[in-house]
């Protein structure tokens, strides 16, 4: 296993400036349609691309409390072929594609095409606690989204063969995870919150909504998710990663870049990933140590902090670790991703 523990900024790598994409400066961005047949409806899948000039300007993931990121809806896709991106969003107020815009855009502006499918109840007005818990239904709408895209008349000669990867952050990490192979265990799940101890925000709303997770269906919960198309994935403070199984995370062949947010030590036990790196026979581990878990949202609007207090929304989300803005932090993610990808989706075969 490569082993790399970063406690500060990264300094952008050589290699990301000298193999700049033979894109345009432009993202574009659409909605397709991805059928699913575990949901019995049509995902709606974001999806950010290399672009030409020529869309209509809009802000996706802005909100009262974070910034949103510019990008042409319907621009020309640029010509070419990309790699493809699979993108898994976590919940709550992160619980939309258009919330990780601001690593989506760049990773298209440095030639990726990024598909997100919206996971169905786990975030918005329609976010429902019981459908957050059925983790075993998250891998398959990555793969429902891959198989929408190799047959979508507007991308699928622009997706280059075989370079496929998939980046999760936050319940997203445990999505990305799962399609490379991580099984549920069904006994922990069931037992997860029987106390606070791992999450008690996602706990306390999951009894407040009355859901009993050992009431909960979870005859496919342990199934192999795995999509043997996906080479490569990245997992951002993959969360809950105290539900898996030990022998399906040995198990995993592709690579896996994990990254913690936050100091050794410190991290959540449910978010923290060191021992599940440890376990996968081909996997890089890092940390950012002056992050917190919530450095993956949006930048915070002033004022946003007094906001999310007043509204009694209980998590901190506009807390980051100590010495480095939001945007920093986020800057530093991006070349991570970007670093990643192209190492594992533009080597040579």
């Amino acid at each position: 296993m490569r082993f790399r523990t970063m406690l500060c900024a990264i300094i952008i790598s050589t290699l990301a400036l000298q193999h700049q994409a033979n894109a345009g400066d432009a993202v574009g961005v659409r909605h397709v349609a991805a059928r699913s047949l575990e949901r019995g409806s049509d995902l709606d899948v974001t999806v950010w691309y290399p672009a030409e000039p020529g869309g209509v300007a809009v802000m996706l993931g802005d909100s009262e409390f974070f910034t949103g990121t510019s990008a042409e809806r319907d621009a020309p896709v640029s010509p070419g072929k990309f790699p493809l991106i699979l993108l898994s969003h976590g919940a709550g107020l992160a619980g939309t594609p258009q919330a990780l815009s601001w690593i989506a855009a760049p990773l298209a502006r440095q030639g990726f095409i990024v598909a997100a499918p919206t996971h169905p109840g786990n975030g918005g007005k329609n976010r429902s606690a019981a459908e957050t818990m059925k983790l075993w239904l998250r891998p398959t709408d990555l793969t429902a989204t891959l198989d929408a895209m190799e047959n979508e008349a507007s991308f699928r000669d622009h997706i280059e063969q075989g370079k496929v990867g998939a980046l999760g952050l936050s319940m997203g990490g445990g999505t990305a995870l799962a399609i490379a192979g991580a099984r549920v265990d069904p006994k922990l799940l069931a037992a997860y919150c029987d106390t606070d101890l791992l999450n008690a925000s996602l706990c306390g709303w999951v009894r407040q909504s009355g859901v009993d997770l050992h009431a909960m269906d979870m005859r496919l919960a342990g199934r192999d998710n795995s999509d043997r198309r996906v080479r490569f994935v990245m997992a951002v403070d993959p969360a809950p990663s105290d539900v898996f199984d030990a022998g399906s995370i040995s198990g995993i062949k592709i690579p896996v870049d994990i990254v913690n947010l936050g100091q050794p030590g410190k991290i959540p036990a449910t978010t923290d990933a060191s021992g599940i790196a440890n376990a996968i026979p081909n996997a890089s581990y890092a940390t950012i140590g002056d992050a917190s878990h919530y450095s993956m949202f949006g930048e915070c609007k002033p004022g946003a902090s007094a906001l999310i207090i007043s509204q009694e929304i209980g998590d901190p989300v506009c807390d980051d670790g100590a010495g480095r803005s939001r945007a920093q932090i986020h800057a530093q993610l991006i070349d991570m991703a970007t670093t990643a990808f192209r190492r594992e989706l533009k080597a040579a075969p």
